[in-house]
């Protein structure tokens, strides 16, 4: 034989032969228990990995990485501030906007709302907002209008869509002869955006800044400023550094900051699931155990013969674990490929079962997104396959050693 004849042995052993068709079916369960198991921590790590990441690209297309603010709630001259936080090397665009709460009626239906007043010319270099846009122009937006953006399903609550017109009332009030009485103001919704979030879809709306200014009568002043940063992940610390160059007294904030909780919900929910599923990855791995000691007790006299003809303890050992590690390689291989094919056709198997039972599994007033995301990562894979790999050559180690220390006289003698 061309190959170690510990190898052509083992992979007699694998294969189904009338002879040893148990042996066989014992193998073949083993190789799928793994499979199995692995292709389950490929596709729940990939789900995960695909909430963080779809909610993290949805919120900084609708919010800035970063943003600053005044302790009394606008800044003083927010043209000032932006200058000052452009000339840092770490700081790539900044926008101004003007903040609030307000409720918008139409048709009948009300509904909370935060209000946000934007410069669509500079927005843009803060946000994407506008690649959402599903309806109208945001662009639109101009000085001296009426209009505003609103969700998806804002505008379905309200049922309106652009050209219709919307009440916003505010918090604060006018005091007249009568008592005090709710500010409002009409609004022609302008464009429909559709983010994904139902936070955002549901209870945002968006107009121009001079318009959000007049509304709050902010004096043309500015909420605070929208920050684009050079470095996502040190949104923090770069706003931060810019309240302190600026002299203090600023309220500063970031992207995970604002979904702190959630964000850290799903890294807590990854580190628990990959450790659950890893004991199931270790339990289908150490079905091996099984099988090769079944194995090792059916082929005593293999074993025997063997010694006889010169096969040394260790070769005896090389043998079964080769075998082990042969049923965990294929069931790895089967599970890294189904579990990789499964992550990445997720969105499209939830799809068609949600058509199928004629239910939505993802509805957005549960979840930050409206349909299942996943995102494989290939070092994440290649730990999996290593892990459940290394769990299968340790499953080895005792059927190995069981099967070198077998006495070949005694064997002989009870065949």
């Amino acid at each position: 034989m061309q190959q170690p004849y510990q190898l052509g042995i083992a992979l007699r052993y694998i294969r189904t032969r009338s002879s040893n068709s148990f042996i066989s079916f014992i193998s073949l369960v083993s190789m799928l228990g793994i499979a199995l198991a692995v292709a389950v921590l490929i596709v729940v790590l990939s789900v995960t990995n695909g909430f963080y990441y779809e909610l993290q690209q949805r919120t900084l297309g609708m919010i800035s990485d970063a943003t600053i603010s005044g302790f009394g709630g606008t800044l003083d001259d927010w043209r000032v501030t932006r200058e000052t936080a452009l000339d840092r090397a770490d700081v790539d665009a900044a926008a101004p906007y003007v903040e609030g709460q307000g409720m918008v009626f139409a048709n009948r239906s009300i509904a909370g709302v935060s209000v946000r007043g934007i410069d669509p010319a500079l927005e843009r270099s803060v946000s994407s907002i506008e690649s959402f846009v599903t309806a109208g122009d945001i662009s639109e937006l101009s000085p001296g209008t009426w209009g505003i953006a609103i969700g998806a399903r804002l505008a379905a609550t309200l049922g309106v869509g652009p050209g219709d017109e919307i009440t916003l009332f505010l918090a604060q009030a006018n005091m007249t002869p009568f008592g005090a009485v709710p500010r409002s103001r009409a609004f022609e919704v302008i464009a429909i955006f559709d983010s994904g979030i139902y936070e955002y879809d549901r209870g945002m709306v968006v107009m121009h800044f001079d318009a959000a200014a007049r509304l709050f009568r902010t004096g043309q002043r500015a909420s605070g400023l929208q920050l684009r940063v050079t470095d996502i992940y040190a949104a923090a610390d770069t706003a931060a550094a810019l309240a302190r160059e600026l002299g203090g007294g600023f309220y500063v904030s970031d992207w995970s900051r604002q979904h702190a909780a959630f964000f850290r919900s799903i890294q807590i929910s990854k580190a628990i699931l990959a450790v659950v599923l890893s004991l199931i990855v270790c339990v289908a791995a150490f079905n091996i155990v099984s099988t090769l000691v079944m194995v090792v007790r059916e082929k005593r006299g293999d074993i025997a013969i063997l010694r006889s003809f010169g096969a040394t303890a260790r070769g005896m050992l090389q043998l079964f674990a080769i075998q082990g590690t042969l049923i965990g390689a294929i069931g790895v291989g089967i599970g890294v490929a189904v579990g990789v094919l499964i992550a990445s056709e997720v969105g499209s198997i939830v799809a068609w079962l949600e058509g199928l039972i004629g239910m939505e599994l993802f509805s957005g007033e549960a979840y930050p997104v409206t349909e299942l995301p996943s995102r494989v990562e290939p070092a994440e894979v290649a730990q999996i396959a290593a892990a459940a790999l290394a769990m299968s050559l340790i499953a080895t180690i005792f059927p190995a050693i069981s099967a070198a220390r077998q006495p070949p006289a005694e064997a002989l003698r009870n065949e």
